[in-house]
């Protein structure tokens, strides 16, 4: 832990990078889709053929003898004693079902309809136009599907509303309706699927839905998807062969892996018992740490130290894994100091040493 508390005023802790650290980081379960796919979802909502508020119906009435929605025949006098066709069509103006779940059939008045099946919906049309028309026949077809859809956006190249079929779509399926990823060259570890489902909310890389069929849920309507690229990446600081930020470009990375990227400690300059990976950690390993962190942080700052001078470090090194924006540091031996003392020296009294080398 930090020494001072009262220096310590963004509330970090030092911990020693063990084998105990490695298994409790690793036994971290993120939210996963399969989770979401067992929440306590509306009956209607369980299938992808109901008809819903929002939804635009095309209806079709079909009726025999004297017709109620046909008009009159064209040219037909008063008192003509033509006889009409047996059968009759009409197809009503497209009908809005409104926020209770209902509809306005002429003559059939209100019908409620939210909730079920086009099949569902000819007998509850035709059963308030009994007695009122003549071996009335119905037709529906959902129009406009509002209800059985869902919202696809982000970094997809179609961003939209898709509508769900009885097939049950997936989260891979509507993401590639959608257009699929707007960066198709980049590294599928770089995009992060965020699924929204009755105010639960969970992320997961787009790669780990690709290799794990059990991620790949069945999506619900009112879902939402959002797709978002990040190029993850890390930045190393202090004495190492070099100072930059630099992506992952690899599903994981371990810190021994990133520490080599960029050169490794340089010899002449590094604390080998002083390599940290600065990271906001999750709120809850760090309670598991034994940390007091308020009860309502879901993050908070953390630092690992890591000893290279212990010949098992270099196995720990290489089972701790690297998050996005984690920022490593290699410290200056305390021996540095009188090399950048004695560098400082030379930067001064140079231009001196080489005047007086012109005015001999």
């Amino acid at each position: 832990m930090q020494r001072d508390p009262k220096t310590n005023t963004v509330g970090y802790a030092i911990v020693q990078i063990s084998p105990d650290l490695i298994t409790l980081l690793e036994s971290e379960a993120p939210p996963q889709f399969s989770n979401l796919d067992s929440g306590n979802a509306p009956v209607h909502q369980t299938r992808n053929d109901t008809i819903g508020p929002g939804d635009v119906l095309q209806v079709a009435i079909y009726e025999v003898g004297s017709a109620l929605f046909s008009p009159p025949l064209i040219g037909m006098a008063p008192g003509n004693n033509a006889i009409p066709s047996s059968s009759s069509s009409s197809s009503l103006p497209l009908l809005s079902v409104n926020s209770a779940g209902n509809i306005t059939v002429p003559f059939a008045g209100q019908v409620h309809v939210a909730g079920l099946t086009t099949s569902q919906a000819v007998e509850a049309i035709t059963a308030q136009l009994k007695g009122k028309s003549q071996s009335p026949q119905v037709m529906v077809r959902i129009a406009t599907d509002i209800a059985n859809s869902v919202m696809v956006y982000g970094a997809v190249q179609h961003p939209s509303r898709i509508s769900l079929t009885p097939n049950r779509e997936r989260i891979l399926d509507v993401i590639a309706l959608a257009g699929g990823q707007d960066h198709p060259a980049q590294a599928h570890e770089d995009y992060t699927v965020r699924l929204t489902r009755n105010g639960r909310i969970a992320e997961m890389p787009l790669k780990t839905i690709e290799i794990d069929p059990q991620q790949n849920i069945v999506v619900q309507p009112g879902d939402r998807v959002q797709l978002t690229f990040q190029p993850r990446s890390f930045t190393v600081f202090g004495a190492s062969g070099r100072v930059t930020q630099t992506q992952f470009t690899t599903p994981t990375l371990t810190m021994a892996e990133a520490v080599s990227r960029n050169g490794g400690p340089i010899d002449s300059r590094a604390d080998p018992n002083a390599v940290y990976v600065f990271r906001f950690e999750n709120a809850d390993i760090l309670r598991r740490l034994g940390m007091p962190v308020d009860q309502n942080a879901t993050t908070a700052p953390i630092i690992y130290q890591l000893d290279m001078m212990n010949p098992a470090s270099f196995f720990l090194a290489q089972k701790f894994m690297m998050r996005d924006r984690d920022l490593i540091y290699i410290a200056n031996s305390s021996s540095n100091k009188f090399y950048k003392f004695f560098g400082l020296i030379t930067t001064i009294i140079s231009p001196g040493t080489s005047m007086g080398g012109i005015a001999r």
